[in-house]
């Protein structure tokens, strides 16, 4: 019997995927009674099991086998309305065919590079980032460039002496730049107007598009930050949203607002892969949900907890341990210098306490041994507390 060789079926553009570590390589296996601060998740308390079981209830009574079916609920179009509706309430007016319901953020990150990168194409990316993005953005060209950021968010600055290079020099380009401009992923940072100006002018400039990740834009403490696609007068933003992490991830909310060729173009390559049963079921829970008072219940939850765990950091943590401290969204970035945090991970996990090492969210994972995300997001305080200070005994340790 001859054995098939599988690789040699495979096109080259997958080949060269499938060299990079795999998805949710960074994610640690976590013993039993762990203290998770490594998940970026809702807190469960906050996940509306009760009100989304109402809610497919009542979708399953009024509309029986409809939403089962490929082309699922009439209530599907309200879905993509509704969500008009919160957008426009922050400034970003679209119009029905400007927007794309995706299955998750994730999805319209892996539409918008399908659709606009190949192995010619570069896309300049926050350092650090989003390790998922990073992992998408691979699948389909190498051509990545790294732009830093600081307390301030992107430094745009830096941005703008890479393109004046490049251009100098006759290099290519970004198709795009990926941006989390709203309480980042991982460092929770946000980048201030006079930058978030200063990217679309040099978008313009320049002549690339801006991917703007929104998955946490309305999680502030206090007032939202102005969305980039709000203060976008020439369509350059293409901005991913999702519902993830305001209602629950399990359901698979997402979308991507821009101009409508390039919706059309998303929609071609999505096709069906949607979740007809989870979108008809959403719009009835949203139909029936103050979204503002879920929203103020958020945000003071996360408060509450972001303050619990920064204050038991200035409690335990050693002092040449520095963070940032956000302003809104899950996560604390935290420098431990001469301390590789990937190494001390298994200590942390042997004592019962997770995080998420540096050096995932960097495209040179060299440039993240200092560091590690926390988040305060999934566990309780009480839970939180105690991580840190086994954490802090663990530091302490290991600079000594």
């Amino acid at each position: 019997m001859v054995e098939v060789k599988v690789e040699s079926f495979f096109s080259e553009n997958i080949k060269a995927a499938l060299k990079n570590d795999p998805p949710g390589a960074w994610m640690p296996d976590l013993p039993d009674g762990c203290i998770r601060l490594s998940s970026g998740y809702p807190d469960p308390a906050l996940v509306p099991a009760e009100e989304l079981k109402v809610a497919v209830a009542r979708l399953l009574d009024e509309e029986q086998d409809l939403p089962l079916h490929y082309l699922g609920s009439p209530r599907i179009p309200r879905l993509k309305q509704q969500i008009q509706k919160r957008l426009e309430e922050r400034g970003i007016c679209v119009l029905e065919e400007q927007l794309l319901i995706t299955s998750g953020a994730c999805q319209g990150i892996d539409l918008i590079a399908r659709v606009l990168l190949d192995d010619k194409a570069v896309v300049a990316v926050e350092s650090p980032t989003y390790m998922e993005a990073l992992e998408v953005f691979q699948n389909y060209t190498k051509r990545i460039i790294s732009i830093p950021i600081d307390e301030q968010g992107l430094q745009t600055y830096r941005l703008k002496e890479m393109l004046n290079e490049r251009k100098r020099t006759g290099q290519t380009l970004p198709r795009f730049v990926y941006t989390i401009p709203t309480f980042q992923n991982p460092t929770g940072t946000t980048m201030t107007i006079e930058r978030r100006k200063h990217l679309l002018e040099l978008s313009i400039e320049y002549d690339f598009l801006i991917l703007e990740d929104d998955a946490y834009g309305e999680l502030s403490f206090d007032k939202n930050p102005v969305p980039i696609k709000s203060i976008d007068t020439c369509g350059r933003v293409l901005q991913v949203g999702s519902l993830s992490k305001v209602v629950a991830p399990g359901m698979r909310i997402g979308w991507i607002a821009g101009e409508s060729e390039f919706i059309k173009a998303f929609e071609w390559f999505k096709k069906d892969l949607d979740h007809p049963f989870a979108q008809s079921s959403m719009a009835v829970y949203l139909e029936n949900t103050d979204f503002e008072k879920r929203l103020d219940l958020l945000k003071d939850t996360y408060r509450s907890k972001c303050t619990a765990l920064i204050h038991s950091m200035e409690q335990f943590l050693p002092e040449s341990v520095s963070w940032y401290v956000p302003d809104g969204g899950y996560f604390v970035w935290v420098r431990i210098p001469g301390v590789d945090t990937s190494q001390l991970l298994s200590q942390a996990l042997a004592e019962g306490v997770s995080y998420v090492p540096g050096k995932y969210f960097f495209l040179d994972q060299n440039d993240g041994a200092e560091f590690l995300r926390l988040s305060f997001s999934f566990a309780n305080e009480k839970e939180m507390i105690e991580g840190i200070r086994r954490l802090g005994q663990l530091i302490a340790s290991s600079l000594s």
